[in-house]
């Protein structure tokens, strides 16, 4: 007989009590075994959870009577979330988990969410939830977790939340009965970092590399894509590190949206892992809609590249930070480093056919990152654009002597 795929639904009983027992019939009716986790705070629902409010606080080191007396729903749902994440994560070392489904509205959503990104990539994660079409970057993180908008809030059932949270449901009974683990590769792993206007010289470098033998993971830096890149190689067997896109650091720096916060970047440097660097998108800060570019960012040249983004162009002051910053990141590297600096444009925005070009600043940028960097990490000035062959065969090259290099020093170390 075949074992049943084993999920967690975490759903707080004292509001939700009625959807959840929906979603769970819908979940075993198509084969999966439940437990349901109810982190709830108001009142217990007694015999309606796998997990009770009564675990998940004492998880936490507390009781539920002591979280209640605090008062506050935030605080009451910190606590709760570290409960709920240790339960979770004790079931699935005990039962094997193969998906996580939640149902909820803001609070419920913030749970839920926390819950999932402590599992593993691959893993299937559904949230149904109130703020599916809002701004889900604090609840996505870096983990994989399909976001399913209610359309009606989440009170009772009717013909759309029934069609929805069914759907939902479905979706995890679909993917949990395919689930398999993710495995390492055996081939040696690089990470790239890239955006759109530098796809060209990304592609390029990849397929080179994949014609010999290695797996490459691309991660599009949008201001979540890069902190997952840095993620990766702190959790996975990353052998050489290319940020070709360095948007999310600029964007850091001069107040982007497409930020990537102050530890962008710091993860291979801090692992010792051969990082290749390239200044690609910088030639441009994002902002919102042109209106908030120009609120922003004012005076500058800007290209709509869509209703909701606005590319602005970056000028010396920008190039002058961005280098004295990197080489600051640079100055801690506990592993070899090599900086690629093409003279002839930065991004597609900064191109014959873009709308951005300035000539006058690549070089500008060059100069001063030589100026700053620390002493022994090349900084390679070609004269070419990032999107040109030349270029990406370069970074290539470059990989290929940071890996086999590597490879030779650990055969030494290990007296081989």
């Amino acid at each position: 007989m075949t074992e049943k795929p084993k999920v967690l639904m975490v759903v707080t009983l004292d509001t939700k009590e009625v959807e959840a027992r929906f979603v769970r019939l819908c979940l075993e009716e198509h084969g999966l075994q439940v437990w349901l986790l109810d982190a709830s705070v108001r009142r217990i629902i007694e015999g309606g959870a796998e997990i009770g409010p009564d675990q998940v606080a004492g998880a936490a080191g507390t009781t539920i009577a002591d979280i209640r007396s605090l008062n506050h729903e935030g605080k009451s749902l910190e606590i709760m979330k570290k409960g709920a994440i240790r339960c979770a994560q004790e079931l699935h070392c005990r039962v094997g988990l193969s998906g996580i489904i939640s149902v909820g509205g803001s609070l419920g959503t913030d749970l839920g969410t926390a819950v999932m990104r402590a599992f593993p990539l691959g893993l299937p994660k559904v949230m149904i939830s109130t703020m599916a079409s809002g701004m889900t970057r604090p609840l996505v993180g870096t983990k994989d977790i399909m976001m399913i908008p209610s359309v009606c809030d989440i009170v009772g059932l009717n013909a759309v939340t029934r069609s929805i949270l069914r759907n939902g449901a479905l979706a995890l009974a679909g993917m949990a009965a395919g689930y398999r683990p993710l495995t390492a590769s055996t081939r040696p792993l690089v990470a790239i970092s890239t955006l759109g206007a530098t796809e060209r010289c990304c592609s390029a470098i990849r397929r080179a590399l994949e014609e010999k033998n290695f797996e490459v993971m691309v991660f599009h830096t949008q201001g979540i894509g890069g902190v997952a890149m840095d993620e990766a190689v702190r959790e996975q067997g990353v052998a050489v590190a290319v940020n070709l896109s360095l948007i999310e650091v600029s964007d850091y720096l001069c107040d982007g949206i497409y930020s990537g916060g102050p530890d962008r970047c710091k993860a291979s440097l801090e692992k010792g892992i051969p990082t290749v660097f390239a200044p690609g998108n910088v030639d441009f800060m994002v902002a919102g809609p042109i209106e908030d570019a120009q609120t922003r960012f004012p005076g500058r040249r800007y290209h709509i590249h869509n209703p909701e983004l606005t590319a602005v162009r970056a000028g010396e002051g920008e190039f002058k930070r961005l280098a004295e910053h990197m080489a600051g990141l640079i100055r801690t590297a506990n592993g070899p480093v090599a900086f690629f600096v093409p003279l002839l444009g930065f991004s597609d925005h900064d191109s014959e056919r873009g709308h951005l070009q300035d000539r006058s600043l690549p070089p500008v940028f060059a100069e001063h990152l030589k100026k700053v960097m620390p002493e022994g990490v090349p900084v390679k000035v070609l004269p070419c654009h990032i999107n040109d062959q030349e270029f990406a065969d370069s970074i290539t090259e470059q990989v290929l002597a940071f890996h086999f290099r590597k490879g030779e020093l650990q055969g030494i170390e290990s007296g081989v």
